[in-house]
This record gives C-alpha cells, sequence and structure tokens, in this order.
C-alpha cells in the first residue's frame, strides 16, 4: 500500500468519481490550511461528482520533525506513478533561493510537471507552481513588482474558454506576491490568458496540449481572512528586523476604519518598530469582519475545472471502447463532438 493510502479524502458521494491529487509544498505553519482550503473548495464544487483526493509531498520540501508526523498522510511523489489520476494540483511555496532552479525540490517538481503532461486530463499549478512551471516549460522568467502585489483585484474575462463558462467580464480575486509574469511573453508562447487585471496583470491563463495546464497567478482557494493572516505575519517579520520594510495593507480588503487604524499605527512602527505593537495590531484584526467576496468566482472555476475533468474522461472511456469497433473513427468524431457541446454550455453562472 502507498503511504497516506488509508487517509484518501472521499468528498461527496455520488455520481461520477475523479480522483485528483493535491501536492501541498507550503511551508510548515501553511500546510493544514492550504490542505483545508483546497479540500473546502472541490468539496463545495463538486456538486454531482465524487472526488477521491489523494496527498503527495515532493522530496526536498524540509519540514520540522512534529510537522513531518503530521503529515504523515501525505505520499511520497514517487508514488504518484502507481495511482491513476484525472486531474492534480500544484501548490507553490515561498522560495528560499534567488533562483526557483536552486530550490532543493527543483529536480522533483521538474519531473512531476513532465508526468502531469503525460499523465491527467488537466493539472492546476497555484501561484508560485505557476511561475516555476512556465519557467521549466519555456523558459520564462519571473519579474519582481517594487511592491508586493497583495489584496482582492478586479480581473477583466478576456476570452471564452470551459474554465471561465459562465462568468461575467469581471471577477475579483485575491493575490499575494512579489513576483509576476510578462502578458505578452505568455502570448508568444503560445499561453491563453483568461483573466487580468490593470493592477496586477495577468490573473489566469491556460495552454492546451495532451493535458490541459491551468495557471492561478492568484488565490481562487484563499479563506475569508488569509490575507489578513499573511498581512500579520510581514507585520512581524518587520517587527522583529527581518523585512525591510513595514508591509502595504492589502488593497480593497480591510474597511475604512480598521485601514486607518492598522495606517497609523504602521506609521508609528516606521518610526520606532519595537514587538510589542504586534499585540495592538492583532487586537484591531481580531474585531474586523471579513466577506469572502470571491468564494462564488472560486466556486464556479473549479466547477468548471471539475466539469472539463468529466468531460474528458468520459471522452477517453468512448475513444478507448470505439477504437475496437470497425465504425470507431466516426464514434470518436460524434464522441469529441459530444464533449465540444457539452463544454460550451456554462456549467455555473458566476456571482459577484
Amino acid at each position: 500500500m502507498r503511504r497516506g493510502a488509508e487517509s484518501d479524502r472521499i468528498l461527496n458521494n455520488q455520481g461520477p468519481t475523479l480522483t485528483i491529487g493535491l501536492v501541498n509544498n507550503m511551508k510548515d505553519s501553511a500546510l493544514k490550511a492550504t490542505e483545508r482550503q483546497f479540500t473546502s473548495l472541490l468539496d463545495a464544487a463538486s456538486r454531482d461528482v465524487t472526488i477521491q483526493l489523494r496527498l503527495y509531498q515532493l522530496p526536498g520540501v524540509l519540514r520540522k520533525e512534529t510537522v513531518s508526523s503530521a503529515s504523515g498522510r501525505y505520499s511520497e511523489i514517487d508514488a504518484i506513478r502507481e495511482d491513476p489520476l484525472d486531474g492534480l494540483i500544484v501548490t507553490g511555496r515561498e522560495p528560499s533561493t534567488p533562483r526557483l532552479q536552486d530550490e532543493p525540490y527543483w529536480s522533483s517538481f521538474t519531473q512531476l510537471l513532465d508526468w502531469a503532461h503525460d499523465h491527467t486530463f488537466s493539472t492546476i499549478w497555484s501561484c508560485l507552481a505557476a511561475h516555476a512551471a512556465v519557467l521549466h516549460l519555456d523558459g520564462i522568467t519571473r519579474i519582481r513588482s517594487i511592491r508586493k502585489e497583495c489584496g482582492l483585484f478586479e480581473c477583466d474575462l478576456l476570452s471564452n474558454h470551459p474554465m471561465t463558462a459562465g462568468a461575467p467580464s469581471r471577477v475579483r480575486m485575491p493575490h499575494s506576491r512579489w513576483n509576476g509574469l510578462d502578458e505578452s511573453e505568455l502570448r508568444n508562447r503560445g499561453y491563453h490568458i483568461l483573466t487580468r487585471s490593470d493592477c496586477v496583470g495577468v490573473d489566469a491563463f491556460v495552454r492546451q496540449s495532451r493535458s490541459l495546464f491551468v495557471f492561478f497567478q492568484g488565490h481562487p482557494e484563499y479563506e475569508a481572512n488569509t490575507l489578513l493572516l499573511e498581512y500579520r505575519r510581514d507585520v512581524a517579520r518587520y517587527l522583529r528586523g527581518e523585512a525591510a520594510a513595514y508591509p502595504s495593507l492589502p488593497e480593497a480588503y480591510f474597511d475604512d476604519v480598521t485601514s486607518e487604524r492598522l495606517l497609523e499605527i504602521g506609521r508609528e512602527a516606521r518610526l520606532f518598530p519595537r514587538e510589542e505593537l504586534l499585540s495592538r495590531i492583532s487586537a484591531i484584526l481580531g474585531q474586523t469582519q471579513l466577506h469572502n467576496s470571491w468564494q462564488a468566482t472560486a466556486v464556479s472555476l473549479y466547477r468548471n475545472w471539475l466539469s472539463y475533468l468529466t468531460s474528458a474522461k468520459e471522452s477517453a472511456k468512448d475513444r478507448s471502447s470505439d477504437a475496437s469497433t470497425p465504425t470507431g473513427s466516426a464514434a470518436r468524431i460524434n464522441s469529441d463532438r459530444a464533449v465540444a457541446s457539452r463544454m460550451a454550455s456554462p456549467a455555473v453562472q458566476f456571482i459577484q
């Protein structure tokens, strides 16, 4: 039995079954939260689909002993070759080196990417994993911004695609990153831009080959308080002298009163940084009310992704059975047309 097999998660319990892998590369403090975010999002999006979720970890992602024991439900990535998967989700991780190619997990990451191309119907690459993926695939390097792009940003829908079926012309999405990708370079290398923001550039994009690769620079999986926790972490780093710059407030995230109180403490911290200010920050953050205004969009995106996986899996079954009949070619064409027809219809309407 592969390591972790006894703890596979079953989301929903009806309808067609999809087997999805989650490669969770997040740091120790965010490991459980990230697992919860993706599990909850898949559960909300599954509707009439049964999802068997399998957890994996990359070698080279070092963890503390206490976290390693807690992550015993995670299989080593080598086991993925023994586990047929329909879809895969790969998270990023805060880099420990200036060059992604120098990260200790780079070799296992690139092997995973090549495997996913040939053995999944579709794979989602989240945030830094998206940057690492396009670097390996096409040599596209990320570009560091002058400030951290953090907050909620309005993103415009640029084209029709099964992933954005039923989407309005504009959606809201959380972002939290220092680096981004050049839109023109992505287009020139054959990537299809789905959504973008005038403020933070490309949001979501895809590339279709043997597997549909879906890339998110934003974080549809985030919970309502995730940006809050990241802001508090960044403030703590500054107050402890671990960061040179005091963090900016997340854009369009806190209410006006909360924002003004946080800005006031920020001004004080820049003049006289000290750790006791963190307790005042925490008290303010503990009183603020947050709303996950992007949840409906996130559920819709992932519901469309599950719909794509289901249609691709059904089409593959049709092709396998038709190949043994004299009329296989005609049946395969009809099957492809049926899948295209299903995916042309919106899987769900986005709600803002």
